[in-house]
């Protein structure tokens, strides 16, 4: 599974959208960790010229074949080898016609000695200019790979042999150019039945999100299950995604040396394939075939997918865990491309606690936002939605209703206010610290929402030691003080305010929306209501007893939006 902080990658390594291909000189081959298609090209290489003298210059089409439909490549790699021994270093060099869609690269010793793509770009026609070295082979022959997607291309496409003027016995082309590409492929067909959601313990075990879904009934369940048999495990895994669908066996909570089982989207079909995560890397398939009556199915933008596993595997088997062990469970999706998968979408869903893949069947429970994030998110909503809120209010409205009232020697509506705010400091200080104690570092995918975090957290230093140092009442500077005070904590309140809102989109704390986003505007009205409320009564005369009633009006709404923000935090 894709972890957070990763960029988006391939499920194997090397693919060269920019044509940067020199590796695959030799043979030809891109690493892509499939086999050569065995269907026929639908591409063909045609040259202006039959014979040549050294000097001479060819050009060079590759062009999607008329019949075929007129389907376009991405990817392409043309070299000219000598006839005679085709899997030689390539001969001559070339020259651009097309600079914005090809480049030369450097093959053997020469420069120049072979024509590659730019970019990902649909083509259906390319051409270059090969010229003849000073000492060339009887015969040239020119061939090309070319990409047609990720998964699917043709290697040595052969194309013509040019003869060199005055030369006899020039070698025929060898008909069936070889390639070094070996890799197990797995049938795949459309599921006879969907995905099974009967109800766990029975036979099985099923991790699900939301709790308690039904993936035959809702679109939107994601949906892991796992029965244990004689000496396999059968597998079946459902949700809604646009790319691929994931799980993973991990030893912990985070990402690192896990045993990943993919779902990818492929156009009209799903690939299934084990993958194993070496540290905070891209996940690399399995070089042995270890998935057995693999099936999957397709409808309304679900991907649902089937297979078995045995319980152990010989030890020749490297990386591969064994499921009689208990691990935590991982569901994760996102985009994929031609194949190709890049970073999940949402943060994974994680099971809550280690389970026995062949234990007893159970239903397990997980969440997609790690704890210490969950603390976060709650530390900052009473911090600044609930407890900076009230103390303001009690400062700005109720300086003058306790003018003898005392507390521990103070006037009481400063001490309140004083609590208050060291209160939200140290919430705001524990809050901040904990984002980090998690990732360990800085968070490179949460935008603008940090940035904010950081802001807010100097300026609750600075206002506590702007406090200490304020002149005294009488002073004729004790106006420059109120005014920065009060510009310091409206400036920090509405930046927590606009992190807050940022922070409940991020993936680690994705709260159900659109609501969830309304009940946080709510809580904001409120409190700016109860403000002009109360800005309204210091200029009339109303009973005095009026403000207490709109303070205890206001405590009984803030709390209640604070209570069900903070109820569906403990639900994510």
């Amino acid at each position: 599974v894709i972890q957070p902080g990763f960029e988006p990658g391939t499920v194997t390594a090397s693919g060269f959208a920019n044509g940067k291909v020199s590796p695959a000189c030799g043979d030809m081959t891109p690493q892509h960790g499939h086999d050569s298609s065995s269907k026929p090209a639908p591409y063909n290489i045609t040259l202006d010229k039959p014979t040549f003298r050294p000097g001479d210059h060819i050009t060079v089409t590759l062009r999607v074949v008329p019949t075929s439909g007129s389907i376009s490549f991405k990817g392409f790699l043309i070299e000219a080898r000598d006839a005679g021994n085709p899997d030689g270093p390539a001969v001559g060099s070339f020259s651009l016609l097309n600079p914005s869609e090809s480049q030369l690269l450097h093959c053997g010793h020469t420069q120049g000695s072979a024509v590659s793509h730019t970019s990902k770009s649909k083509k259906t026609e390319i051409q270059a200019v090969w010229e003849a070295p000073k000492n060339p082979p009887s015969g040239v022959q020119f061939m090309a790979t070319v990409v047609q997607k990720y998964k699917v291309y043709w290697v040595q496409i052969p194309g013509p042999v040019v003869s060199l003027n005055g030369a006899t016995g020039v070698p025929p082309p060898n008909p069936t150019p070889t390639t070094t590409t070996a890799a197990v492929t797995t049938t795949l067909s459309a599921l006879t039945r969907p995905v099974s959601h009967s109800p766990p313990g029975l036979s099985k075990s099923c991790l699900r999100d939301p709790v308690g879904c039904d993936p035959g009934r809702d679109p939107l369940c994601f949906f892991l299950s796992f029965t244990p048999e004689a000496r396999t495990v059968l597998f079946e895994l459902s949700g809604p995604a646009d790319g691929y669908l994931s799980f993973a066996l991990s030893l912990d909570k985070w990402m690192g040396n896990d045993d990943v089982y993919l779902c990818v989207r492929d156009g009209d079909s799903v690939d299934i394939n084990a993958a194993y995560v070496s540290g905070r890397a891209h996940p690399e398939l399995a070089s042995e075939n270890v998935l057995s009556d693999t099936a999957w199915q397709l409808a309304d933008g679900v991907i649902q997918c089937r297979f078995r596993r045995d319980i152990l595997l010989p030890r020749q088997i490297e990386s591969r865990f064994s499921l009689d062990q208990s691990y935590f469970l991982f569901i994760a999706h996102g985009r994929a491309e031609d194949g190709v998968i890049y970073r999940h979408d949402r943060q994974p869903l994680i099971s809550t606690h280690q389970t026995v893949i062949t234990g007893l069947p159970e239903n397990l429970a997980g969440s997609r936002s790690p704890l210490l994030i969950k603390f976060h998110g709650v530390f900052m909503l009473v911090a600044w939605m609930t407890t900076v809120t009230t103390g303001v209010i009690i400062a700005r409205y109720f300086k003058h209703d306790w003018p003898e009232t005392r507390l521990f020697g103070r006037r009481l509506w400063f001490q309140v206010h004083r609590a208050l705010m060291t209160l939200t400091v140290l919430l705001t200080c524990v809050g901040f610290s904990l984002p980090f104690i998690y990732r360990g570092g800085w968070s490179r995918h949460a935008g603008s929402h940090p940035y904010l975090g950081c802001t807010v957290m100097a300026l609750s230093f600075i206002q506590p030691i702007m406090a200490l140092l304020r002149p005294a009442t009488d002073s004729s500077r004790r106006y420059i003080f109120n005014w920065m005070h009060l510009g310091t904590g409206t400036i920090a309140r509405v930046l927590a305010v606009v992190a807050i809102f940022l922070g409940i989109q991020q993936q680690a704390l994705l709260l159900p929306g659109p609501w969830s986003t309304g009940v946080l505007a709510g809580c904001v009205v409120w409190g700016v209501l109860v403000d002009l409320l109360l800005e309204f009564h210091s200029k009339v005369v109303i009973v005095s007893r009026f403000k207490k009633i709109v303070l205890a009006v206001f405590l009984v709404g803030n709390v209640g939006f604070l209570s069900v923000l903070l109820n569906t935090i403990r639900h994510v």
